[in-house]
């Protein structure tokens, strides 16, 4: 028996990664090889680590290609969606495994049935029947159990189901909600009543899981995931790639699905010996500060201090300021502590606000490092001159325009296909309008500050929504307050139908 290869079949749940396990995420991470069925989420493949293979599978058990990998000596997951023991195919992949002689992990995860309820807001309680819906379904034995009735199916047999149901005795004006695209960024529940099911489920495609009982007076009041300020909305993220998923993730924690296009493409600078010299600098003690005003330039001089053969140590008896939280978090990543932080306004302006002018007795040392974009402005430059530091700026790093997305892409931003785009500067307006075209006019604009809502002005472009801070968590906050407001005020989005079917179906 050979013992360097094993097989761990992980259920992916019902789709959300969020809610994968912690073993099963740790798998992913040290895998070899990730077998996937054809229904686990993209979401869930992206855990995977570097090193693995990804494939995803035929609908149909994969044991023998299980076996062979594990023979070969690679960790193998095997990715089955809700739990690897719901289906007989599960099973006997297991048993393959086993028979084989390789060793066999089995990780469980969150029933199905009970995540999507949790996240439409139904709470099942401990009296519940679960079933899937099949050819040999006893719908007299359904129709006549007490408590909480948990149906498993496709929605294209939901209508079949009430007319089922109905016909061994249950009331047709009994409630029953029906969610498709459980605990994933499309989830839509539809309240009803088994006699109208037909009519309100028309449109809806996927897997559904039908709740019927008290649970379903509950929707209204405990349905969070769909009640999150920017639940079904489009949002255009327009940075640079390596920096969309911070973004991207503060607006799915508010339901958004953000749609990332890179506008901004970042480079080197075109010589290098400046930068080279100014971390020689900063090593042999030449300057009292080094100012960070990015992420980027955060992370364009760490890379010239490890291509030079130095760590983090080049930093010894120099003081930091970063321009903003998000600067100041990636400083923190190398175990650097800011000195500095502006107290109010996260912007060149606020960072001045609170640098003090240089005093002779308590600053020996005049020299301050500025590491930034060859396109940043000089506000920065020209306050700390002012106040009687000397400035060495160095390009750190290239911005240039990105290609254009593709043509999908441009007719949705120009056609109203998305319900936000948000602006983290004013490259990303004048790249965006470059590569894509104007946004339509129904689309929500936020911008992160004042000078880059200064620019979408000069495009033509009218901003709705702007940031307090000049932060991305400051600047989604902002775009979810304008979305709540506007959902008091009753006023709708392309992205509108979901709200309309639930509120249709809430009777």
């Amino acid at each position: 028996m050979s013992a360097a290869g094993r097989v761990a079949l992980v259920g992916s749940g019902a789709g959300d990664p969020g809610l994968l396990t912690r073993r099963a995420e740790t798998l992913l991470a040290e895998a070899d090889l990730v077998l996937a069925h054809p229904a686990v989420p993209d979401a869930v493949l992206n855990l995977a680590g570097p090193r693995a293979e990804v494939l995803r599978s035929a609908d149909e058990p994969v044991g023998a290609q299980l076996l062979n990998a594990a023979r070969a000596g690679r960790q193998v997951v095997r990715l089955l969606p809700g739990d690897p023991f719901a289906t007989p195919a599960g099973v006997k992949e297991a048993e393959t495994v086993v028979r084989g002689g390789q060793q066999l992990e089995v990780v469980p995860s969150v029933p199905v049935a009970d995540a999507v309820a949790a996240y439409a807001g139904l709470p099942l309680g401990p009296v519940r029947t679960v079933a899937e819906v099949t050819d040999g379904t006893d719908w007299r034995a359904l129709a006549s159990r007490g408590g909480t009735l948990v149906l498993l199916a496709p929605v294209a047999e939901v209508p079949k189901i009430g007319s089922a149901l109905v016909e061994h005795g249950r009331r047709p004006e009994a409630p029953v909600a029906v969610t498709v695209g459980g605990t994933g960024p499309d989830q839509q529940t539809v309240v009803s009543t088994l006699d109208a099911l037909e009519t309100d489920v028309a449109g809806l495609s996927g897997d559904a899981v039908v709740v019927l009982g008290d649970p379903v007076k509950k929707v209204g009041r405990l349905g969070w995931y769909e009640q999150r300020a920017l639940y079904g909305w489009r949002v255009l993220v327009p940075r640079t790639r390596d920096q969309a998923g911070v973004l991207s993730d503060a607006l799915r924690r508010h339901g958004a699905i953000p749609v990332e296009v890179p506008t901004i493409a970042v480079e080197p600078p075109r010589t290098a010996a400046p930068m080279d010299r100014a971390i020689r600098g900063l090593v042999t003690g030449r300057y009292a500060w080094v100012a960070f005003t990015s992420t980027n330039a955060v992370r364009a001089v760490r890379e010239k201090i490890t291509e030079l053969g130095l760590d983090s140590r080049a930093y010894a008896g120099v003081k930091i300021a970063a321009v903003g939280e998000a600067t100041a978090a990636s400083l923190r990543e190398l175990g650097l502590e800011p000195d500095l932080l502006p107290s109010h306004q996260h912007s060149s302006e606020g960072l001045l606000a609170d640098w003090a002018a240089r005093d002779e007795v308590y600053d020996p040392l005049d020299r301050v490092l500025l590491p930034r974009a060859d396109i940043a402005t000089d506000t920065l430059l020209a306050g700390l001159l002012h106040r009687g530091w000397q400035v060495d700026e160095v390009t750190a790093y290239r911005t240039v325009r990105a290609a254009p997305p593709s043509a999908e892409i441009r007719d949705a931003l120009k056609g109203g296909g998305f319900d936000a785009v948000l602006f983290t500067s004013s490259s990303t307006v004048r790249n965006l309008v470059g590569i894509a075209g104007k946004p339509h006019e129904s689309t929500v604009l936020a911008a992160i500050g004042p000078r880059t809502q200064a620019t979408a002005v000069e495009h033509g472009l009218a901003v709705a929504v702007l940031a307090e801070q000049a932060e991305i968590g400051s600047l989604v906050e902002a775009l979810a307050a304008h979305a709540l407001l506007r959902r008091e005020q009753g006023l709708e989005l392309p992205s509108a139908p979901r709200r309309r079917r639930l509120a249709r179906g809430s009777r």
